[in-house]
């Protein structure tokens, strides 16, 4: 199956580097992933290709006019498209969306620019609306890009490893365990000893503690939404972490 991937976008040259480098480019050449830009501007019914207009009511910034958009939107999608509107008003992207999404067969993201979509566009046509983080870019092609990444990773076949997905920040509620590689040693630091015992029960016993131990550290607001999910010893593990940051 392949997951087509199709931006509406002022600037569809922003997503060249998407399809040059990286995992999602491999996904491209194993016919696994697509990935298309629709010129807003093509669908300008004027010749100066204008695309937007000032707000109704006033304000600042102009808004992308709705029958454009949806003249643009209409020449690629289809019953099975899903059409997500990337806003920083939207649902926080997260690695559970990017596994639901990638079970999709043809994505449509809707980027806009300056003061956004006319809302009757998007209230009319998205069928989600997704940020991924409360601030403001100055549009939502480079907000899609992180998205489309996501989503491709968890699509059979993207990923050499097909556990590597599975083993990623977040996929069990926490923070990856630290990862180290050779040398051994390095600038006095050593890797813990537990990684070259060969002893795979103790290996994921250390690895489940430091997942514990970097979240409460650096996420703590997803060990309090996990807590009671928790043993009590992690709990505890937990609580001891936050003690040593105070």
């Amino acid at each position: 199956m392949r997951l087509q991937f199709t931006c509406l976008t002022l600037f569809p040259a922003a997503f060249d580097s998407l399809k040059q480098d990286g995992v999602f480019a491999r996904g491209l050449e194993k016919g696994l992933l697509s990935l298309d830009t629709v010129f807003l501007r093509s669908f300008s019914s004027n010749a100066r290709r204008d695309v937007d207009d000032s707000p109704v009511g006033g304000g600042d910034g102009m808004v992308l006019s709705p029958d454009v958009c949806a003249r643009a939107l209409d020449s690629v999608v289809t019953a099975a498209s899903r059409v997500v509107h990337v806003t920083p008003a939207g649902k926080q992207f997260c690695a559970k969306t990017a596994r639901r999404l990638a079970e999709e067969s043809h994505i449509v993201f809707l980027c806009g620019r300056y003061a956004g979509f006319d809302s009757r566009f998007v209230e009319a046509r998205a069928h989600e609306h997704l940020s991924v983080g409360d601030f403001v870019l100055s549009g939502g092609e480079l907000p899609a890009q992180c998205m489309i990444d996501a989503i491709a990773r968890f699509v059979p076949g993207v990923l050499g490893n097909a556990e590597s997905a599975s083993c990623d920040s977040f996929e069990d509620g926490l923070l990856e365990a630290p990862q180290f590689t050779k040398p051994l040693e390095w600038q006095g630091r050593l890797v813990p000893d537990v990684l070259l015992s060969g002893d795979h029960a103790r290996i994921a016993s250390w690895r489940r503690k430091e997942q514990i131990r970097q979240t409460a550290r650096w996420r703590p607001d997803i060990v309090h939404r996990l807590w009671d999910s928790l043993s009590r010893a992690e709990r505890a593990l937990a609580e001891k972490v936050w003690k040593e940051e105070r």
